[in-house]
């Protein structure tokens, strides 16, 4: 079974730029979508982006024309390149695929923290 461990995050001040990593080990998953969400302090998790296996994008739409959804099927990794960062946008991050979701499986993620 694949899985995906997080990282990239970090401190960064408003307008800033982060780039998210997603790097799966166990197995490729070159072949399936795969997800990013967002977990605020007090809030639920939402959904952020998609990238899908032949490289269609979906956005939230407060993400939109801020972050760009990548992936490198030859490194097995899924990036998230964060520009013009906002406070809002600071939560912890993490990525995940529609099989690891339905068993309710999620990685540590990695903390994103934007100041203002």
């Amino acid at each position: 079974q694949v899985q995906l461990v997080e990282s990239g995050g970090g401190l960064v001040q408003a307008g800033g730029s982060l780039r998210l990593s997603c790097a799966a080990s166990g197995r490729t998953f070159s072949s399936t979508d795969v997800s990013w969400y967002r977990q605020a302090p007090g809030k639920e998790r939402e959904f952020v982006a998609t990238i899908t296996w032949n490289g269609g994008q979906r956005y939230t739409d407060s993400v939109k024309g801020r972050f760009t959804v990548s992936r490198d099927n030859a490194k097995n990794t899924v990036y998230l390149q964060m520009n013009s960062l906002k406070p809002e946008d600071t939560a912890i991050y993490y990525c995940n695929t529609p099989t690891l979701r339905r068993q309710s499986s999620w990685g540590q993620g990695t903390q994103v923290t934007v100041s203002s």
